[in-house]
């Protein structure tokens, strides 16, 4: 019969063994992971389509950080940051993508820059854009195994990482109420060899509207959805917000064969000419699938500044003794 402290110790390593199980499993059959998985996807239509840079007329900036499977060992840890601005003189747009995660002993990174080429067709405008960066994956040497690690070539016991030049591309309209687009990340499928992992290539679909209910823009609600696919499986995100008096919002997302989602957020303008604006927004995923008897959700932080590049005109009266 095992002594308490030695039954704690094996329960330890069993569930270090099922931690790296599972995030090989995860690593090697879930596309979603090597490309951002984020619930409040609607702020981050740049990272997995170019041709959105620049589109907003804004300078802005977005940063997440998003806790995944909480409660379990060896979770996911994700972080994204994107910036972008128009350059107007050329009908154009650049970005600028950073993006990290961790599942267990995987740490996968990439960076990206983009380009967009902007054509106005009726109220929006339409943009075709290009991006080129790094990926780069590591594998960690601290596994827990039943066998020795050197028994398994597959595992490294001393650390590995590998990086490789990385292409995508995509076709992007927004107007003031609405939005779509079509991409594809991981276009050249860069292949690291030396963590024997393929960069899977993504197609992605976003979309969404802003509806006014019964034309009053006090009342906003704004539906969205995204879809993203790697050939082999699809998953979908549906998501629906309600945005009271441009300040505060709440909305569910749902998506398939995962999680259910609340959201809420706030926005406030930071400045007299109404040119600025901050917003930070929160999520909370309900795990629906077999994953829920071991994680009690994940949790996401949303921020975000935008700004107004162009001045309003300085407009001025003048009076004239005979036009009074």
């Amino acid at each position: 019969m095992l002594s308490p402290k030695q039954a704690d110790k094996n329960e330890t390593r069993m569930r270090g063994i099922l931690t790296a199980v599972v995030s090989v499993v995860v690593a090697s059959a879930s596309f979603a992971q090597q490309d951002p998985q984020l619930t409040q996807y609607m702020f981050d239509r740049l990272s997995v389509n170019p041709a959105v840079a620049g589109t907003s007329g804004q300078l802005c900036a977005t940063g997440f950080f998003r806790q995944q499977w909480s409660g379990f060992d060896g979770a996911p840890k994700t972080g994204l940051f994107n910036a972008q601005m128009p350059i107007t003189k050329i009908s154009s747009g650049v970005g600028l993508s950073v993006y990290f995660d961790k599942l267990g002993q995987q740490t996968s990174n990439f960076a990206r820059l983009s380009y967009s080429f902007h054509r106005q067709i009726g109220p929006g405008t339409f943009g075709i854009g290009l991006s080129a960066g790094l990926v780069a994956h590591t594998l960690g040497n601290n596994w827990i195994a039943r066998d020795s690690p050197t028994d398994d070539t597959a595992i490294p016991t001393n650390g590995q990482s590998d990086s490789k030049f990385d292409l995508g591309g995509g076709l992007y309209y927004t107007s003031p109420t609405f939005y779509i687009g079509i991409s594809s990340t991981n276009l050249n499928e860069p292949d690291l060899a030396d963590v024997s992992i393929k960069a899977v290539r993504h197609y992605w679909v976003t979309a969404g509207y802003d509806w006014a209910i019964n034309g009053d823009k006090k009342y906003v609600l704004k539906p969205s959805t995204l879809i993203k696919s790697d050939g082999t499986s699809t998953q979908v995100d549906l998501t629906a917000t309600f945005l009271y008096n441009n300040q505060v919002w709440l909305g569910v997302s749902y998506r398939t064969e995962d999680a259910i989602a609340p959201l809420i957020g706030y926005q406030i303008v930071t400045n007299k000419d109404k040119s600025a604006m901050l917003r930070i927004g929160y999520s909370y995923d309900v795990t629906t699938s077999q994953l829920k008897n071991y994680s009690s959700g994940s949790h996401e932080i949303m921020l975000n500044y935008c700004m107004s590049l162009i001045p309003k005109p300085d407009l001025q009266i003048y009076k004239n003794v005979r036009f009074l």
